[in-house]
């Protein structure tokens, strides 16, 4: 009774090996926790510096409209003003997506709707394919192709918000796409079946039913869109201007948070109040991304179909 208590109490190799694999599950995942509190933490004490040990006012970061860390303005402090680069941001990321949601729109309906096997066999390779470009070729194409043409067709030097909107347009349309076909084939099929029951025509099903089932999961796509637009780095400072001006229009050189951290961290003396107030761009960077993660959450959660 003793051998037949202890055979029955004791743990099989599957469990152990379960057992195993928990484990190891836990501390990958323990690991990527710390690694990101880990980032919060180096970020957020290198950028707070900028208003705790330099003494730089928040308000003056963010809406201040001149930008020159090594020199000091009228009032005698340091002129960090944000605001320009900011604006620029803001302006590429919301226009280029403003034009790439509609062309992602009819892609992914086209996609799913219209021609499955077409988008299946020659737009899903291609928008792929897209998405593996690097940005530096982007980047390029935008200098040689784009910049030329806003030159020739709207005047000015050609660098600036316009030809950044058209480099990050092209950029983020696949990412936008991919996430719209996934959302419209979420939407169920007998959704689509009560709507042609009932009398309605293909398109009037395709507007009035799939598209509006499928809302959450376009604007979750959107927002996706905007986040990489708002973090995008290489491709954008190759055509904006990086002219650190708030811009007055859309053909006049310009710069974004991420062109001028990618011009000046380099050159720049660890410590110092001109490195400081870019550790203070990359933690508005960073908290811009927390905003973009925290709006496609809950847009996935209000949205969920059930």
């Amino acid at each position: 009774m003793e051998d037949l208590q202890q055979k029955l109490l004791k743990k099989s190799k599957k469990a152990k090996l379960e057992r195993f694999g928990k484990t190891i599950s836990f501390l990958a995942i323990l690991l990527i926790v710390l690694v990101v509190i880990a980032i919060f933490y180096f970020v957020a004490s290198k950028g707070l510096a900028t208003f705790f040990v330099d003494k730089v006012n928040v308000f003056d970061f963010i809406f201040g409209k001149e930008w020159n860390p090594s020199q000091v303005g009228e009032n005698g402090k340091p002129l960090v003003g944000a605001f320009p680069m900011l604006a620029g941001s803001f302006i590429v990321t919301f226009l280029s997506a403003l034009i790439a949601t509609p062309f992602a729109i009819g892609a992914a309906v086209f996609m799913t709707e219209i021609s499955p096997k077409l988008g299946t066999k020659i737009l899903q390779p291609v928008i792929e394919l897209l998405v593996g470009i690097p940005s530096v070729v982007y980047g390029f194409i935008g200098l040689s192709v784009i910049v030329p043409l806003v030159r020739n067709v709207f005047g000015g030097s050609g660098f600036g918000i316009l030809a950044g909107t058209f480099v990050l347009f092209v950029m983020i349309l696949p990412t936008v796409t991919s996430m719209t076909v996934d959302a419209l084939k979420s939407v169920p099929r007998h959704y689509r079946e009560a709507s042609l029951a009932l009398g309605a025509t293909r398109w009037q099903t395709i507007y009035k039913v799939v598209l509006r089932a499928a809302i959450p999961g376009i604007l979750t796509a959107v927002v996706f869109g905007m986040a990489r637009a708002f973090g995008e780095a290489l491709a954008i400072q190759m055509v904006i201007g990086n002219a650190a001006l708030l811009p007055h229009n859309l053909i006049t050189p310009a710069s974004t948070l991420t062109s001028v951290l990618t011009m000046g961290i380099g050159n720049t003396i660890m410590g110092t109040l001109e490195n400081n107030v870019l550790w203070s761009l990359a933690l508005l960077l960073l908290l811009m991304s927390l905003f973009f993660n925290i709006i496609t959450r809950l847009i996935g959660k209000k949205g969920a179909i059930k």
